[in-house]
């Protein structure tokens, strides 16, 4: 049975190592079965990959990049906790904050870079439950954050 760790890997993905705290927070919560990891902005090895904003800055395509981006520092976060990624039984929620233009109202089709990607990873354990929200900024001017919060066992 393939993993989550080689599934990414099959999709062309590397997991990365876990970003560090930018502030006074823990990177991954947990309270009982679920995990709740921090917002992650689409950091690469220490740098931030894009700034700017959506429908100004960046198109969706640019966006849905960035929001897997996001979505691999999360899942790093994870398996930081876990050990092993294949201990998450569902992803239940991925909430998707967009630094947009004001008159931007394209931020489901950004989160979908998130959302497919975590189906891709974990098949039906990796549909979910998603909030798409437009920002006026973003920490450090990303363009996309996500949080996840998820099941485990």
């Amino acid at each position: 049975m393939t993993t989550p760790e080689q599934r990414v890997e099959e999709l062309g993905f590397t997991l990365p190592s876990p970003a560090k705290p930018a502030g006074s927070y823990l990177p991954v919560v947990r309270t009982g079965d679920l995990l709740y990891t921090s917002g992650q902005v689409p950091m690469i090895e220490g740098k931030l990959h894009q700034t700017g904003k959506l429908g100004v800055d960046l198109g969706v395509d640019e966006g849905k990049a960035q929001a897997r981006i996001c979505v691999l520092n999360a899942l790093a976060a994870l398996k930081a906790e876990l050990g092993e990624l294949s201990r998450v039984r569902r992803i239940v929620k991925v909430v998707v904050f967009v630094a947009s233009a004001p008159d931007f109202t394209e931020q489901p089709q950004v989160a979908n870079g998130a959302s497919d990607l975590l189906a891709e990873v974990f098949g039906d354990q990796g549909r979910h439950a998603r909030s798409a929200v437009g920002v006026a900024a973003l920490p450090l001017d990303a363009p996309v954050e996500v949080e996840l919060i998820a099941e485990v066992g």
